[in-house]
């Protein structure tokens, strides 16, 4: 692919023909796009799931916008691989998200050659949990698919602190 990078097209697992190195310039992966989440959430999941089921479809999602800055966020961090910001709709006291600037669709997407950049995401997101003064703890969470409420197709990690969480989640 080119243009945004692999986006989940069809109906089953996430496959890919082999490329050298890992590189992700092989062919584009074929996803099962699959629904869950708080009833807003829910709803965002399935039209954002719906929307990446269309053939040929590789909308923009509003990270590609953050990362081209045609939308403002508070940006906490940046490098060449990826933007850690706030989420607009904080579910705890401490709430920001990491994401690739590569634009991954889903973790179910990920191959070989992405585990890098997927240690990399970690990195920024325990290090910009430390800054933020998450010194007690924090969670990091990672939707994926219509079942995992995945609301925006570019993979991205929920960093969630500042206060008790609860278990189970969900």
């Amino acid at each position: 692919g080119g243009g945004l990078g692999a986006w989940c097209l069809g109906h089953r697992p996430c496959a890919r023909s082999p490329a050298p190195h890992g590189d992700r310039g092989g062919s584009e992966p074929r996803c099962y796009v699959a629904a869950g989440g708080q009833d807003g959430e829910m709803q965002k999941a399935q039209r954002a799931a719906e929307a990446s089921e269309e053939p040929g479809q590789r909308p923009l999602t509003i990270f590609s916008k953050i990362i081209d800055r045609t939308i403002r966020a508070d940006i906490l961090y940046e490098d060449d691989k990826c933007l850690a910001f706030r989420d607009v709709a904080p579910q705890a006291p401490v709430h920001f998200l990491v994401i690739p600037k590569r634009p991954i669709p889903r973790l179910s997407c990920v191959a070989v050659g992405d585990a890098e950049l997927l240690g990399h995401l970690l990195l920024v997101a325990s290090q910009t949990a430390k800054v933020e003064g998450l010194v007690d703890g924090y969670r990091v969470v990672i939707n994926d698919g219509k079942q995992g409420a995945q609301s925006v197709y570019h993979l991205h990690l929920h960093v969630l602190g500042g206060r008790q969480m609860g278990w189970p989640p969900g």
